[in-house]
């Protein structure tokens, strides 16, 4: 059977934009070809760093002829409305047909089309698609108008093995393509999705983004096993790399021992956020190495060494950085970082962080009475629970709110169920994620979710069917697996109005406070 093949081939595009173009390009294209009356046997789109491939196999050479019944005026009716149904369909009266029913005679044309050739359907279509593909973010180039993620280089549209012909911007569509930036040679010509695969993969690009991730995980594997170590499994990380590459080449770089003295997590996200690499643990001990694996997108004559070295360099320049907030941020109290939130807005009607975390502590309180966790220690955690968001460290990188603030504590002498209710208060982070385990910890995470449900619903700043931009279904969900999973007993509906009074007391104040302001000046 026939087969499609299309590849749009451009600079590069961002890693987290493949996999929804590929999929967006299959959907748009497919979609488009079953309303033109062609139908297909399977479909296939890969996304990758410079090049967005589809193939549609079993496509219909032509679509199939179609006959429409469409029902005219009665045959008593004027002469001025028969002749503008005719006008209509193209037909003659005596081409009409006669049908019966309850309100009496009436004239019926059958219109047939004749089914349109695959290719006039695709050189119809595939500029349209090009034109309006629904990238986040795109951009023009040159003098044309197209846009583009990146600006496109070439266009690939085959069918049954021949060149398709359009035009977009100025860029026609052919049978040709090229490999591998460095280490491709020559552009080819390619018929259908096999061969172009092959070719490609002789001319190291691997197509596929899943046999680029596949790659990239066995070759980690490996090189980690060699050497006494495991990867650090980061699955999201993989699927990035594996969007950046086209040839993946896996290469071990280390960093200096002395790093080992921040904690592992930072370590692990300062390397994955600014150079993409993996970090490895020893698999004897289970501690962080100082050793990562990188992946390249090249096969060096030198085996690497020249890009490991350079690697190297920026991830100690990057290790010391965070070294320097690890040094600096423990010279300050937790207890003086959480001073800095009352200068912190939360959101302008409910108020500064530190009157949350205000709020917070008091419900945590009651909350931690009424599950038979210690109230002081909850009151504690949830008072230094958002301390660490004003230090250097979360500053650099957000996503380790909360542990940090788990790290300060223990340095700090804080005893550590109220550090573990720190790290942990804002679980579940989503369906995947663990519940608090201890009852101080549970109690301070309800807290902060009812306090986040409650102060949006006072203000009105309900999710909607399309939007959640405050995450107040995950933090409902939360409440329910925290009271579901661990079993408590809880007076729901007296925590409601004690955190809606607690809100309503805090915009109560800031409204006096303006005032004596207003006043005053």
């Amino acid at each position: 059977m026939p087969e499609l093949l299309i590849e749009l081939f451009s600079e590069e595009i961002p890693a987290r934009m493949q996999a929804k173009a590929a999929d967006d390009l299959r959907q748009m294209v497919t979609n488009a070809l079953v309303d033109a009356g062609l139908t297909y046997e399977g479909a296939q789109a890969h996304g990758g760093a410079r090049r967005l491939t589809l193939s549609v196999e079993g496509l219909n050479a032509k679509a199939a002829d179609v006959a429409e019944e469409r029902k005219g005026p009665r045959v008593d009716a004027p002469q001025q409305a028969i002749d503008g149904f005719l006008k209509s369909t193209g037909l003659t009266l005596d081409q009409l047909t006669l049908q019966d029913d309850k309100k009496g005679k009436f004239y019926v044309a059958v219109i047939r089309k004749a089914g349109r050739a695959a290719t006039d359907v695709i050189a119809e279509i595939a500029p349209h698609i090009i034109r309006s593909f629904p990238w986040p973010k795109s951009m023009r180039w040159g003098s044309g108008s197209l846009r583009w993620v990146r600006p496109l280089k070439s266009i690939v549209c085959t069918f049954d093995g021949e060149v398709v012909p359009f035009a977009v911007d100025g860029i026609a569509s052919g049978n040709v393509t090229r490999g591998h930036r460095i280490m491709g040679g020559p552009a080819f010509t390619v018929r259908r999705f096999e061969d172009y695969a092959h070719k490609l993969y002789k001319d190291f690009v691997i197509v596929d983004a899943a046999a680029r991730a596949e790659t990239i995980r066995t070759e980690a594997r490996n090189l980690a096993f060699a050497q006494g170590l495991e990867m650090i499994e980061d699955e999201g990380l993989l699927r990035e790399t594996a969007g950046l590459v086209e040839w993946p080449v896996v290469l071990m770089g280390s960093f200096d021992e002395s790093f080992l003295s921040v904690p592992p997590e930072v370590i692990a996200t300062s390397i994955k956020t600014h150079q993409k690499c993996f970090a490895l643990r020893d698999s004897k001990t289970g501690r962080l190495a100082n050793r990562y694996l990188m992946v390249a997108n090249l096969v060096a004559k030198d085996g690497g060494k020249l890009i490991v070295a350079g690697n190297n360099k920026v991830i100690a320049a990057r290790l010391s950085d965070a070294k320097f907030f690890w040094d600096q941020d423990r010279k300050v109290k937790l207890a003086d970082w959480a001073a800095k939130l009352d200068a912190i807005t939360f959101h302008a009607s409910l108020g500064s962080q530190g009157e949350r975390v205000t709020r917070i502590a008091a419900l945590a309180g009651e909350i931690a009475k009424a599950i038979g966790a210690d109230a002081e220690k909850a009151e504690l955690a949830a008072r230094l629970s958002k301390a660490d968001l004003v230090t250097g460290m979360v500053g650099e990188f957000p996503e380790l709110q909360g542990l940090m603030g788990r790290y300060y504590a223990l340095d700090q002498g804080i005893d550590p169920e109220v550090a573990d209710a720190i790290r942990d208060h804002y679980k579940p982070v989503g369906p995947s994620d663990t519940i608090p385990a201890s009852r101080v910890g549970q109690a301070v995470a309800l807290a902060d979710k009812l306090d986040t449900l409650v102060g949006f619903w006072a203000i009105d700043e309900k999710p909607t069917g399309s939007k959640d931009p405050y995450a107040l279904r995950r933090a409902a969900l939360g409440v329910i697996r925290i009271i579901v999973d661990k079993s408590l007993r809880l007076p729901m509906m007296k925590l409601f109005l004690r955190a809606y009074s607690m809100v309503e007391h805090s915009q109560m104040m800031r409204s006096s406070h303006w005032a004596t302001r207003t006043t005053c000046c």
